[in-house]
């Protein structure tokens, strides 16, 4: 599919409500809450609360988990106002859709050999609304902050493609210039230390998104 010109940002590991407002006011398009308590950016449903009551029209909410409980993810969904589900994990497709909410699939791009490895393992989410590709190994949570070969990305793919890992305002230029993504998902890269966003480099990343697509 042709994706259109403008590439969405989305800002995963928010912490607190002073950074959501910070992305926001930076102009990003949405922002990710993280419900895996491994995770330096882990929040509680209360935070996660907080923060979705404080984000302004037309910025989507996304919530991640990896390989939750069913009854952890309705938890979190009887509190929090969430537009969009992140499967991060070995979910299965029926899984991701029993919450009655869009989803998006992470796929880990360490381990997948070929475009056809990668559109087999998304035929098996037919309803997602797109895929998440990063640089860890399949099931793990990503966040690593390590890039992978752009040459392996998906060409062919009928969804959407949402390029992250390792990404940062230094890379962002040639991240958004590939034809065939959606978007790019930042974390690590625009933080000062884990799960505390650096507004300089929030700015400094769209800034170059700015730039570089108004050039196109």
């Amino acid at each position: 599919m042709n994706p259109p010109n403008r590439k969405r940002v989305k800002i995963c590991g928010i912490t607190s409500i002073e950074d959501a407002q910070t992305v926001c006011d930076a102009g990003v398009d949405a922002i990710g809450l993280v419900f895996y308590e491994k995770s330096p950016r882990n929040v509680s449903i209360q935070q996660a609360k907080a923060i979705c009551e404080s984000l302004p029209p037309f910025v989507t909410s996304v919530g991640l988990f990896l390989d939750a409980p069913k009854e952890f993810v309705e938890s979190v969904l009887a509190e929090v106002s969430l537009d969009l589900l992140q499967f991060h994990g070995s979910e299965q497709a029926d899984y991701c859709e029993s919450f009655k909410r869009p989803y998006i699939k992470a796929i880990g791009m360490q381990g997948i050999n070929d475009e056809a490895e990668f559109n087999s393992f998304a035929d098996e989410y037919p309803r997602a609304k797109g895929f998440l590709v990063d640089s860890h190994a399949a099931g793990k949570a990503g966040g690593t902050g390590q890039t992978f070969n752009w040459e392996n990305l998906p060409r062919s793919c009928n969804k959407p493609i949402i390029l992250a890992g390792g990404l940062n305002p230094e890379n962002t230029a040639d991240a958004i210039k590939i034809d065939d993504i959606y978007g790019i998902d930042l974390s690590s890269g625009v933080e000062s230390s884990p799960g505390i966003k650096d507004p300089q480099k929030i700015q400094q990343l769209m800034t170059e998104v700015y730039r570089v697509q108004c050039n196109e």
